[in-house]
């Protein structure tokens, strides 16, 4: 189904004035890498060298991702989950998880090839969603030790959404219609279990 690039510029206009949208939270982040001076935009002075920071579940303990109940699942086999973030700027954003703590250096051959395959089967059935083009496949992990790869669905007739800044403008966009989320995500779940697993909305 997925909500045409029409009805998604319609939206973003009347959330603002004079159809622009408010700053997303990111801009107060640290690690954002630009500031304003005397009214431009210019990078950051880049920090000196630290330690770095132990990642959420660093060794397994105390990992969300390892909890009984993860919500938002909407697939599962017996290694790994699919699950969904909060509805947000993109027609759709998901994740792929093994059920295991590991992160990806730490997957076997057998895992690491169910890894690329379920990453083709979910990018192929996401693209073929009407009125998504293109699915971003990402892998950050400087917040979790456990793998989290984001799928991330492109709206078709958007050029600013176009490449990594898609990622941002997930953030930036309001959230579309929850009843049409809410339908693609059971079609993907769907079309995922005619290849394996379950689908669990």
């Amino acid at each position: 189904m997925a909500e045409p690039a029409d009805q998604i510029h319609a939206r973003a206009v009347a959330a603002g004035p004079g159809g622009r949208l408010p700053n997303p939270d990111f801009v107060t982040w640290e690690s954002f890498p630009f500031e304003v001076v005397d009214g431009a935009l210019v990078p950051k002075v880049l920090a000196a060298p630290t330690d770095e920071a132990p990642r959420k579940g660093e060794g397994g303990q105390d990992c969300f991702l390892c909890a009984d109940e993860v919500p938002g699942v909407i697939w599962t086999n017996e290694r790994w989950r699919v699950k969904h973030l909060e509805r947000s700027g993109l027609p759709m954003v998901l994740m792929l998880e093994p059920i295991e703590h590991l992160d990806l250096p730490d997957l076997d051959d057998d895992l690491a090839g169910e890894l690329g395959r379920i990453t083709v089967w979910l990018s192929r059935i996401m693209e073929r969603l009407p009125n998504v083009e293109r699915v971003h496949v990402n892998r950050w992990g400087d917040g979790s030790a456990h793998l989290h790869v984001w799928f991330l669905a492109r709206p078709t007739g958007l050029p600013n959404l176009r490449g990594t800044f898609a990622t941002l403008w997930d953030d930036i966009l309001p959230p579309g219609p929850e009843d049409v989320w809410r339908e693609d995500l059971a079609t993907v779940a769907r079309k995922l279990a005619t290849h394996d697993g379950r689908a669990q909305v």
